[in-house]
């Protein structure tokens, strides 16, 4: 996924600061418009893929803290700071690695020569950030720089695998690690 200018800004900001307190980032999100902005951080614990309440809270006002002194964003916003959740959006290819065998729903930037933007369907697996995608109506591939948005579809597989925290790349079953042709 792409980051608008002032998204970059803001990651490359707070990325030591959320690393700094044990986390990884997962996502940053500005939207809204010229009268008022969301910005959405969503970070984890990379042990669990959780972020706890304390951890978000202390999160959230240093991020506050560190934004207010950069002033990345031209114009008002609310800062939003929380868990990816289960149903967390896939952003990197390790996110689909991860989640090979998993059901997931994305939306690409540009439609497909079929003329399809909007697939859902079992990840297949991710090499050189090629994502492949098994969809009723057959297998399909993707750039990951392509995706506009993507994430898991929550579904008791999901929520039985992730009880115990994110699942490691080489928990997913043997067949289900197939890479990409």
């Amino acid at each position: 996924m792409k980051l608008t200018p002032q998204e970059r800004k803001v990651t490359d900001i707070i990325t030591p600061l959320v690393e700094e307190q044990g986390l990884t980032l997962v996502q940053v999100k500005l939207s809204g418009t010229d009268t008022g902005y969301t910005l959405q951080i969503m970070a984890e614990d990379p042990k669990t893929g959780r972020l706890g309440i304390d951890d978000c809270t202390k999160l959230s006002h240093s991020i506050s803290d560190i934004l207010d002194v950069e002033d990345p964003i031209n114009g008002h916003y609310n800062l939003e700071v929380s868990s990816p959740g289960i149903d967390r959006p896939l952003i990197f290819q390790n996110d689909y690695l991860r989640y090979v065998g998993f059901e997931c729903k994305v939306e690409l930037t540009m439609p497909t020569d079929t003329g399809q933007k909007r697939f859902r369907g079992f990840i297949l697996g991710c090499e050189d950030n090629i994502v492949g995608l098994n969809t009723d109506t057959g297998d399909i591939e993707f750039d990951i720089e392509s995706v506009a948005k993507a994430k898991l579809v929550l579904t008791d597989k999901l929520i039985e695998a992730t009880k115990d925290g994110i699942p490691a790349i080489t928990d997913a079953p043997e067949q289900e690690q197939q890479q990409v042709k």
